[in-house]
């Protein structure tokens, strides 16, 4: 039996760190991953503050990483890490990339693998007396800080990256859709869908349209719909995302 997603080429949109575990998983179930990172992450212009907070970790009783970045950027030492502290992340592939450092038990969300999933929590639903750090990338969503203050908490936010738009590596990519090794496009992040939609000539936006974009989060699918391009919903992060390319290439190679 052909492996699911054999013969079909799939864009992976992600930081170039986070790319590789994400391909692999294509590359398992028979699909040839193309590898373009939409957003370069980079360490924050001033590290001074995440300094400060990993020096005070001990002042604080919850620790949330808004992304895996967050947690590459701004993941204290394992050493360091307090056993008072609860961390959270927003998702699955957060909270393994906090044990992969040696923070294990981070609290997920049930309900969604976002901020509002992460407001819902027990613990940040009524947070009120406790002193929070919020380890996130510049200029992100200011929406989880905001809400935990007006529900009591002591916030601060630091910021333990920078996001930047890809330098370079577009003409491979326009060879890519012409050479027809891109099936279908998956993208994680509005602000990653934006840096590529801005640097995509028209070329490579018409075929973008002609293929299905898979979009984890209600967020992104509604955007990427107002550019036009065709897109398919899934839910639960990576997983949730493969379950759609696989449904995809199912329905497709049953069309055939």
């Amino acid at each position: 039996m052909a492996a699911p997603l054999a013969g079909l080429g799939i864009l992976v949109t992600r930081p170039a760190r986070q790319a590789g575990a994400f391909a692999q998983k294509i590359g398992a179930l028979g699909g040839a991953p193309v590898i373009f990172p939409a957003i370069a992450i980079l360490p924050p212009a001033d590290p001074a503050s995440l300094a400060q907070a990993h020096a005070a970790l001990r002042d604080y009783d919850y620790a949330v990483f808004v992304s895996a970045n967050a947690v590459e950027y701004g993941a204290p030492d394992a050493r360091a890490w307090p056993g008072t502290i609860v961390a959270f992340a927003p998702g699955p592939g957060t909270a393994e990339a906090l044990a992969a450092v040696g923070i294990p038990d981070a609290r997920v969300p049930q309900t969604t693998f976002d901020s509002e999933g992460l407001l819902a929590l027990p613990e940040l639903a009524q947070p009120r007396g406790k002193r929070v750090v919020i380890f996130r990338g510049e200029a992100g969503r200011k929406q989880l800080g905001e809400t935990l203050r007006e529900r009591g908490a002591r916030v601060d936010d630091i910021t333990c990256y920078r996001r930047a738009a890809p330098a370079s590596g577009v003409p491979g990519l326009a060879d890519a859709f012409r050479a027809g090794r891109i099936d279908a496009v998956t993208i994680t992040s509005s602000e990653g869908l934006d840096n590529l939609w801005a640097i995509a000539d028209e070329s490579i936006r018409n075929a973008w349209r002609a293929r299905p974009t898979f979009a984890p989060h209600p967020r992104i699918a509604e955007h990427a719909r107002e550019l036009g391009l065709a897109v398919v919903e899934t839910a639960g992060g990576d997983a949730g995302l493969i379950a759609g390319l696989i449904e995809w290439a199912t329905s497709t190679t049953r069309q055939k």
